[in-house]
């Protein structure tokens, strides 16, 4: 961390350099409105609008340099942040990057359940989860297990084809190369998804807070649409179940006493039913808005 002796006046925020979370990340912090040009040969990118330094790392060193409060923030995945060990908090769940850490073995194999791997030879990137795992199951500490968890920094669903592992512990989102390579999942670690974690020694809780807030807009900008509608004032307590609003609905008088205009953000997935809710409780004029960003 030499390289950033010299950014003291600025805030550190660790992101993953590469992988599954880099894509995203780039498109959180656009939407942040943190702006930054990061050159191909370079691991440091200073934003031009705010006192922030990304430092693009890979996502399972990140836990590491903010539990050391070497960055303030970070965005990496949960099981980097427990395979690691390090005491950070997590600020908040970023809603990507979902994937489950899981026990697999040969689909065609003679395990069918995670007992009867004691003692076996499990291969995985993520030894201390594993042995963690397989201590619990054997009711015993790490240093007492039978079962041997050995290291495989990468084409870890390969170890069981090579007679490296009589099974594996490695990260599933989709399962197709997972079902590739013939294997089939019979327990699941951990549920994962990408956070923004914060350094429990970090000083600067104005800047911090102000990140965290505009990353809470971009996340409900995604997560919700705006829906507006008129509606007889008779039909509003049950129009209000529909479309609640995340703290409450806005109503607004119309010229016609009789009437109400109701604006209320609702999540976006469940929008055609809710606008249909609403046609059959009389409401008229159904229109809903995308969200560019918003403070929640």
């Amino acid at each position: 961390m030499d390289l950033v002796n010299h950014l003291s006046d600025r805030l550190l925020f660790a992101v993953p350099k590469k992988g599954r979370l880099y894509e995203k990340c780039l498109s959180l912090l656009q939407g942040s409105d943190i702006q930054f040009r990061r050159s191909n040969r370079l691991d440091i990118s200073l934003c031009t609008n705010l006192p922030i330094a990304l430092i693009f790392l890979p996502a399972a060193d990140i836990p590491t340099f903010v539990g050391e409060g070497r960055c303030a923030l970070g965005i990496t995945g949960v099981d980097q942040v427990e395979e690691s060990g390090v005491d950070v908090e997590l600020g908040m769940d970023l809603l990507f990057g979902r994937c489950k850490l899981q026990i697999q073995v040969p689909e065609n194999g003679k395990f069918k359940e995670p007992k009867e791997l004691i003692g076996k030879t499990i291969v995985t990137s993520f030894v201390n989860l594993t042995k963690k795992y397989f201590a619990e199951l054997e009711g015993v500490s790490v240093q007492d297990m039978k079962t041997k968890v050995k290291f495989v920094g990468g084409s870890v669903e390969a170890s069981c084809a090579l007679g490296v592992g009589d099974a594996i512990a490695d990260l599933v989102e989709s399962g197709e190369t997972m079902r590739a390579a013939g294997l089939c999942a019979i327990d699941t670690v951990i549920d994962t998804s990408a956070h923004l974690i914060v350094s429990k020694d970090q000083t600067n809780s104005e800047l911090v807070e102000l990140i965290k807030s505009r990353i809470e807009g971009v996340l409900a900008a995604q997560k919700y649409v705006l829906c507006n509608y008129n509606a007889p004032r008779s039909n509003l307590p049950g129009l209000l179940q529909l479309t609640p609003g995340r703290r409450a609905a806005t109503v607004s008088p119309l010229e016609d006493d009789d009437w109400v205009a109701v604006s209320a953000m609702v999540e976006k997935k469940n929008i055609a039913n809710i606008m249909d809710g609403l046609k059959n409780q009389n409401a008229s004029d159904i229109l809903t808005f995308e969200i560019a960003n918003c403070r929640v």
